[in-house]
């Protein structure tokens, strides 16, 4: 026996055989050491009818030994009281789960009101990131330390996963990160507090969640500074498609989406009902955009001639067929990887995704003058704060090249001195 402390624990030694380590100060309250290394903190006790029983208190490592300790001496004060702590833990396993909380909210109305794109998103975080951290604990017993353990490990990659994607040789690439663990606290708040309007959280509970220091989001600053790369890069979708290695479609929806700003799942979605060529522009109703469902309003995009003449040459369907057509047999549109594809052969920045080119116009549209107010416009921006901060950004921009272009007649100004 011995007293079961951080540093004990850190120095447990494994054998061949499980074996188990009593505290020398609270009777009862152990450590199970496996073979394997998933160890864990127990409390073994005898209930009113004499018969001995174990409760499991935690895993090592998912809590604290001081968290152990409270745990076991919780126990104890149960049993004193007349209570059996393993009829206890079977009744609360009868609660509901973060999962059960999981389901009732994607069967929810503020669920269902989202747009499909943000619908699709927030399915996959909880699926891959927050079910598997999360899902099996009781809602009541969410507390502050679990949360952070969920931040941190899905910032430090422990969900990222490669799978199968359910199609013919296909593969799904599950990542983590600093910007997907921010979006998943944050979804879990949204959940959280839909979950104390509907009964199935107590409100402490979901404040807890407010207070996971989540960091900011920086703005994403690989973008297309300089026109030649968007010559690189229509000069190689071209190709591809001259070659077969990409589809004519999928070329288009990237053009689109680079000359316009629209958001990926904006063009995805798009389908000839929401064209109108004669006045160029698009009008995209309040559930086919994300800020739709919020506003009520709908999105207007207006379009370039170069726009206008790639959409014009899609082949024209019903007015509830997508203007840009996935691969036959497929539901959607893979952007993803033809994108990658793209990237590498015309020499992009590595760090440009899609969402890049949405930020490249608004920030080439600061750069040559734009109000907040226009971009936020042009964008479909909900707060005009996102916009300006392209503005701000611009005028750093022009402030740095000025002092380029001065440079010399700087220097030769000095060497006077």
């Amino acid at each position: 026996m011995a007293k079961i402390s951080k540093r004990m624990i850190d120095r447990l030694q494994l054998r061949k055989t499980q074996y188990i380590i009593w505290d020398d100060h609270i009777l009862g309250f152990g450590v199970v050491v496996r073979p394997t290394g998933n160890n864990s903190f127990i409390y073994n006790f005898r209930n009113i009818h004499g018969r001995e029983r174990r409760v499991t208190i935690g895993r090592v490592g998912q809590i604290t030994t001081d968290q152990a300790r409270r745990k076991a001496e919780d126990c104890r004060a149960e049993i004193r009281n007349g209570a059996d702590p393993m009829a206890l833990k079977n009744e609360a396993r009868k609660a509901a789960t973060v999962d059960d909380l999981f389901e009732k909210y994607l069967e929810s109305h503020a669920f269902e009101r989202k747009a499909a794109s943000t619908k699709q998103v927030d399915r996959g975080r909880i699926r891959n990131h927050l079910s598997p951290l999360l899902g099996r604990s009781i809602v009541e017993t969410i507390d502050l330390d679990m949360l952070e353990r969920v931040f941190a490990s899905i910032s430090d990659g422990k969900t990222a996963v490669r799978k199968p994607s359910g199609k013919k040789r296909g593969t799904s690439i599950v990542t983590g990160g600093a910007g997907t663990s921010r979006a998943s606290i944050r979804l879990l708040r949204t959940i959280l507090k839909w979950g104390v309007r509907s009964r199935m959280v107590p409100p402490e509970i979901a404040e807890l969640a407010s207070y996971v220091e989540i960091g900011r989001d920086g703005r994403r600053d690989t973008i297309l500074e300089d026109p030649q790369a968007y010559s690189r890069l229509w000069q190689t979708m071209e190709d591809l498609v001259e070659a077969g290695r990409l589809r004519k479609p999928v070329a288009g929806a990237i053009k689109v989406i680079a000359l316009t700003g629209a958001r990926r799942g904006e063009i995805l979605n798009l389908t000839w009902s929401m064209v109108d060529l004669e006045a160029g522009i698009l009008i995209l109703p309040v559930d086919a955009h994300k800020t739709g469902r919020r506003t009520g309003e709908t999105r207007v995009i207006g379009l370039p001639q170069l726009a206008k003449e790639i959409i014009e040459e899609q082949p024209r369907r019903g007015p509830d067929d997508a203007v840009f057509q996935p691969a036959r047999g497929a539901v959607r549109m893979d952007l993803g990887k033809p994108w990658r594809l793209i990237r590498k052969e015309a020499g992009l920045p590595e760090g440009i995704g899609l969402h890049g080119l949405r930020h490249s116009l608004a920030s080439r549209m600061a750069m040559e003058g734009a109000e907040a107010a226009e971009i936020m416009t042009a964008l479909g921006h909900r707060d005009i704060s996102t916009s300006q901060g392209y503005v701000h950004w611009a005028k750093n921009q022009r402030q740095g090249l000025a002092e380029r272009a001065a440079a010399s007649i700087t220097a030769a100004v000095q060497s006077r001195s």
